[in-house]
């Protein structure tokens, strides 16, 4: 069982959670977690026994020097935080950790078990996966949720994918069998440039959090560090003719596959992510 630590009285918390590895592409819903963890100085109150869940030849500990010249050993594993955004009414858990090497069944059962002590009452899960997306267009997002309610009011489609799955179905599942709701959120990130980090997906993500949380999150530098993102892939494309016709092949079938409604939608979205920013920075 996950020991926590100074177990904090917490008010209608959501869960946020994300695992590297397998359903992490460019590390971007990982990168929503270390974001979220930064802006709402999240502190971390339990961590996962990482000799149960491991394999220490597939995922190696690090070892590294501290601050006061000390070599220290870093164990792969998973943490619980616990965030109060001063903008939200309700405090946030957020799991982060690696994808499991074993025991996938009793690793969700001991986070969730976590969870329920700490109160939560809804788990979002974070994904990403490498798809035939431009870079140049908006970073796709797909959403499922477990709740026809939570399908009708954030506008979801239940997933219609079969095959494998990797750590974030499996905890997504494990919320249904212990009725726990549960909303998924996939960015598609173009597999053409699927290094890490892609700060364009781990904003995209964002973009869903702040609307199911209906709250503006502090971006810090990320708006930039995507805008430079673009441009570098940009320059990387216009060296390579083969990949530049490619690219603008997959903007051709972007553009003509999207229909006009659903984008005014996403404008429409957007428009009132930057209203509410707005607000929140006390600007006119």
């Amino acid at each position: 069982m996950i020991e926590i630590d100074d177990l904090p009285d917490l008010v209608d918390p959501v869960v946020i959670a994300a695992f590297e590895g397998w359903n992490d592409a460019a590390d971007a819903a990982s990168g929503v977690i270390d974001h979220l963890m930064d802006v709402w100085s999240a502190r971390i109150v339990g961590t996962v026994d990482p000799e149960e869940f491991y394999d220490y030849q597939v995922n190696r500990p690090v070892v590294a020097t501290d601050e006061r010249g000390h070599r220290r050993i870093t164990w792969p594993g998973t943490q619980i935080a616990v965030a109060s955004p001063p903008d939200l009414d309700r405090d946030i858990i957020l799991i982060r950790g690696l994808e499991p090497n074993m025991r996938w069944r009793q690793f969700c059962a001991e986070l969730l078990a976590a969870c329920d002590e700490l109160g939560g009452q809804l788990v979002v899960t974070l994904g990403a996966l490498l798809a035939d997306t431009p870079h140049t267009r908006p970073i796709p997002v797909t959403g499922t949720a477990t709740e026809p309610e939570l399908v009708d009011r954030l506008k979801l489609e239940q997933s219609t994918y079969e095959g494998p799955t990797g750590i974030v179905g499996v905890f997504q599942d494990a919320c249904v069998q212990v009725d726990m709701p549960a909303v998924s959120y996939w960015a598609a990130v173009p597999h053409y440039v699927a290094q890490p980090p892609c700060p364009k997906a781990t904003l995209a993500l964002l973009g869903q959090l702040e609307d199911l949380l209906e709250v503006s999150v502090p971006l810090g530098d990320l708006p930039e560090d995507a805008r430079a993102w673009e441009r570098g892939v940009d320059e990387l494309a216009q060296e390579d003719e083969d990949i530049a016709d490619y690219v603008r092949a997959l903007e051709e079938t972007r553009d003509t596959t999207d229909l006009p409604e659903a984008s005014g939608e996403a404008i429409a979205r957007e428009f009132e992510r930057y209203l509410k920013r707005r607000g929140t920075d006390g600007q006119s």
